[in-house]
């Protein structure tokens, strides 16, 4: 019989079958929506090339003083992590603290470079954006008051910024690629539209300065699941944003090494368990993750460069949902203001 709109028979068969075909496109079609929307999971490995307190050994704190004045395990930890990665098909950002170009040798810095890994600006002192006064800047302008006197907090921000820029470029002829703040902050750089104008005015489009808040649990014991879960948690606090000046602020995702090691004791069977967590949620997610280290202090908690592996295997794992990225691969994702 043929099909015909003014026939009931037809007509109520014809309505029923568009009813459940919207009915199944209602219930499936967003869940299918979202697995083909959701956006490949960049991550990072990020090292900052400085020196760090307590390292090689607890009870050192004259590297506040000189954290450019790498030695030769920090270097040597570096170049070799920069092979790993480099091996394996990734990318490692690295961020350099200036005084670093004050160095007899920078050919390992240079090969650095050469293996196509990023290097970005740290400042040239290790100073604080957030200082209020000369002497909060950093340890150094406390001994040598000298070094900073007549200047104020704003000037001294801008030239250990420029110099290190300038340094990177006539020392190692490597051009700077994005900016991390010494330390992290909770808040980041908002409400701070100096700074924010200050990172624009020096060329930069994004800056790693967010640090977020998560548990530690208490010294030496073994993370319990309410901390490993807090620092999961984190990584939402962790994904890249723009200000509305229009600098992009790309996260540095919890947990550092030195928070776990250094301030935390943890063993690194710890720090190992929570980084994979929180890779493997990100992944699922589809989101970023910063993981943030530092040589100095690597070389003698994960001289195997365990951390490093671990996230290159989760990465492989995840197969097509996920990349090694630099910052600035991650920076080019996040979408412009809106008008």
């Amino acid at each position: 019989m043929q099909a015909s709109p003014n026939n009931p028979i037809r007509r109520r068969r014809f309505l029923a079958g568009s009813l459940a075909a919207g009915l199944v496109a209602a219930t499936a079609g967003p869940s299918m929506a979202m697995r083909r929307q959701k956006p490949k999971a960049q991550i990072a490995i990020t090292l900052d090339l400085e020196m760090s307190r307590h390292y090689p050994k607890r009870g050192l704190t004259e590297w506040d003083y000189q954290k450019g004045n790498l030695d030769q395990a920090t270097k040597e930890y570096s170049v070799k992590a920069g092979e790993l990665v480099k091996k394996r098909g990734g990318v490692l950002h690295y961020f350099c603290v200036g005084r670093v170009l004050e160095q007899p040798d920078v050919s390992w810095l240079q090969k650095l470079a050469e293996l196509e890994h990023p290097i970005g600006n740290h400042t040239y002192d290790h100073v604080n954006l957030r200082a209020t006064t000369p002497a909060m800047a950093q340890f150094r302008f406390q001994r040598s008051p000298w070094l900073v006197k007549g200047k104020t907090v704003p000037e001294i921000l801008r030239e250990n910024i420029r110099l290190t820029t300038i340094a990177l470029k006539e020392r190692a002829k490597i051009d700077v690629n994005g900016f991390r703040t010494p330390g992290g902050f909770r808040d980041a750089l908002n409400g701070r539209e100096d700074l924010q104008q200050l990172l624009l005015e020096q060329k930069f489009s994004w800056v790693s300065s967010k640090y977020p808040r998560h548990a530690y649990g208490k010294p030496k014991e073994q993370p319990t699941e309410d901390v490993y879960q807090s620092i999961v948690d984190a990584q939402q606090q962790a994904q890249p944003f723009r200000y509305p000046s229009g600098l992009i602020e790309i996260p540095m995702s919890p947990i550092s090494d030195v928070g776990a090691f250094r301030s935390t004791f943890w063993k690194l069977d710890y720090f190992l368990e929570a980084i994979t967590r929180a890779v493997r949620a990100v992944i699922a997610r589809g989101q970023v993750f910063d993981f943030l280290a530092h040589p100095s202090c690597l070389v003698v908690e994960d001289p195997e460069m365990k951390t490093i592996e671990r996230i290159m295997d989760l990465v492989a794992d995840a197969g097509d949902q996920a990349e090694i990225v630099g910052l600035d691969t991650i920076a080019k994702r996040v979408p412009p203001l809106k008008p």
